[in-house]
């Protein structure tokens, strides 16, 4: 399902993205690091969409410093647990949140004024990544068209509450 086709319309807004995250680099980690301080100043209570739609602080231990590494993702929700996916906007390398996120395998998750521990599972069947995909792609279009922009297929992780 993630594979490129060529019947998945390539959004306008997804293209900029990906752009801007190819090409515009420091552009872009600025803006994003500036949504996560403001999202973060105000206890998760604004800056809570991004394109109209809901986003939420993903922290996870840095995988060499160990330090907390906050980031603003897309909030799409499979019952009870959070998606994740680890587009970078359609970069050809995962992002480094993916990364610390694997070595970790533990996060803190903060949705507007609420935060919890969550652990982390990577989708790895089939049949469950292609359902998971559905759900990300429907709670933000903008990922198929990352994925028909990109070399490689992007990892999926469910991320569970553990309190």
């Amino acid at each position: 399902m993630a594979d490129k086709q060529s019947d998945v319309p390539l959004r306008l807004t997804g293209r900029f993205n990906h752009f801007a995250s190819t090409r515009l680099g420091p552009v872009t980690r600025f803006y994003a690091r500036l949504h996560g301080r403001l999202y973060t100043r105000f206890g998760g209570s604004r800056f809570t969409t991004l394109e109209g739609k809901p986003v939420f602080r993903l922290t996870v231990p840095g995988r060499k410093s160990g330090e907390p590494r906050p980031v603003m993702l897309m909030l799409i929700r499979d019952g009870d647990d959070l998606l994740v996916c680890g587009s970078n906007g359609g970069n050809p390398g995962a992002p480094n949140w993916w990364k610390n996120l694997m070595a970790a395998g533990t996060a803190q998750v903060q949705v507007g004024p609420e935060t919890w521990p969550v652990a982390v599972r990577l989708v790895e069947d089939e049949v469950e990544y292609d359902r998971h995909w559905r759900t990300l792609v429907a709670g933000y279009p903008n990922f198929a068209t990352y994925q028909a922009l990109s070399p490689r297929r992007f990892p999926i992780a469910v991320l569970r509450r553990t309190e």
